[in-house]
């Protein structure tokens, strides 16, 4: 079988390394990958933001199933272009896209079918951010300021007083920081608890949940700074109580999925609930419709079922038929950051220490921002640049290891949160 990867990450290189641990899996090519990903994959220089070329290749290769990473493709309508030519392609339609690429149709469909989640206000102006500001709506400061586009996972703002809140929104809305993803933006009542990632694949007809993980946005360390595309991951066995996990389904996951299928929009693929698990229960923070990055790197190595067996089901709309098995070992993933990430990135740093990291005992280093200098040399091409992933027995070990790990490697500028999986399991 002849499978694509599309994106170029982190969560990309650990779908490749899962999709070639099948025997059905002889040829797996990726767009546009990274130096990772070159060593196990035909990569392609090709653009995410063509569906249609992307399509029409993929035809010309012979490929029998394609997986889409990341977000921005889904949401300008790849699903549909592969289903035209008669591809079996994982991920949602451009319509069930909109979950994750418009804040505020996610919102709104929560609303309609009373999903949990954080009460909120849709804004286009600066005056109306002020009267939202000023009201009781919001349960008072601090608030979350959304841009309602795509924004790479930096588009989310914690404002403490009003005087924040209105920069951030003059930065949005007249200064366009983040162009037109920030033309309109929702105001959300801060939620406090413990965040989760709660991922399913379904077909359309069944779902079926992956292991739970927690991700960790913020850039510094205790959850500080800016957010990011994430700083890294941890998924273990007791992470989430089963009896929460169920709830959660049947709360959230299940009347998502209805909602959406009453509304004309079936969804096939991955859908990722982030949620805010609060004294009044779980409710969602924000909707993905993808595999997570960096959580992709701590879930899919402990997958026990073939990967490909996995995603060939969703295409082919018989994953009642598979049941889904999971190692009970520990997974931490830190990613490794430029300095400046997220505002700037340096590139063209030469990495060293990669083998003596890959190996250490259950460690996996999956690349993200990498690529070859014209020397041959290993340099970083972007903010994230490496996944530093390990297994173990118990999160501990796994913890241990990946610092290990993490520690081995040097760039110029080199950056990583000290804290990732450095907590007791959620609440139950």
């Amino acid at each position: 079988m002849k499978v694509l990867v599309l994106g170029g990450g982190g969560r990309e290189s650990a779908i490749v390394w899962k999709l070639l641990q099948s025997a059905r899996v002889e040829q797996v090519y990726c767009i546009p990958g990274n130096a990772g990903v070159t060593r196990m994959a035909t990569c392609l220089d090709l653009d995410l933001k063509k569906p249609d070329k992307l399509a029409a290749v993929a035809k010309d290769l012979g490929v029998h199933l394609t997986v889409c990473g990341p977000e921005q493709p889904l949401v300008m309508g790849v699903a549909d272009a592969f289903t035209r030519l008669g591809l079996r392609f994982v991920g949602p339609s451009r319509m069930a896209a909109a979950l994750e690429g418009s804040k505020v149709f996610a919102k709104e469909f929560m609303s309609r079918h009373h999903i949990p989640t954080a009460t909120f206000a849709v804004c286009e102006t600066v005056e109306e951010a002020k009267d939202i500001f000023d009201s009781n709506l919001l349960d008072g400061f601090p608030v979350v300021v959304k841009a309602d586009g795509l924004a790479a996972g930096k588009g989310v703002f914690i404002v403490s007083d009003r005087e924040q809140g209105l920069e951030v929104v003059h930065a949005l809305l007249v200064a366009r920081k983040l162009g037109e993803s920030g033309r309109r933006i929702v105001l959300e009542e801060c939620l406090t608890g413990v965040e989760a990632s709660f991922l399913v694949f379904t077909d359309g007809k069944t779902l079926a949940p992956l292991v739970p993980a927690r991700d960790y946005k913020r850039l510094g360390d205790g959850d500080t700074g800016p957010n990011t595309g994430g700083m890294g991951a941890y998924s273990s066995p007791d992470l989430l109580e089963p009896g929460l996990q169920r709830k959660i389904v049947r709360q959230i996951v299940q009347p998502t999925l209805m909602g959406l299928q009453a509304e004309g929009i079936p969804f096939k693929g991955i859908l990722y609930v982030g949620l805010m698990l609060t004294d009044q229960g779980p409710k969602v923070l924000e909707y993905n419709v993808r595999l997570g990055d960096p959580e992709t790197q701590v879930i899919l190595p402990r997958l026990k079922t073939s990967f490909v067996d996995v995603l060939s089901a969703i295409a082919d709309g018989t994953l009642e038929t598979l049941e889904l098995k999971w190692s009970d070992e520990s997974a931490v993933c830190v990613v490794l950051a430029t300095a400046g990430y997220p505002e700037t990135v340096t590139t063209g740093s030469v990495i060293s220490g990669i083998e003596q990291a890959e190996l250490q005992p259950g460690v996996l280093l999956f690349h993200a921002g990498t690529k070859r200098d014209e020397a041959g040399r290993l340099v970083t091409n972007g903010g994230r640049v490496l996944g530093v992933t390990a297994l173990g027995d118990t999160l501990a070990q796994a913890r241990q290891r990946a610092y290990a790990a993490a520690a081995a490697v040097t760039f110029q500028g080199k950056y990583y949160r000290t804290d990732i999986a450095a907590v007791s399991p959620l609440p139950r």
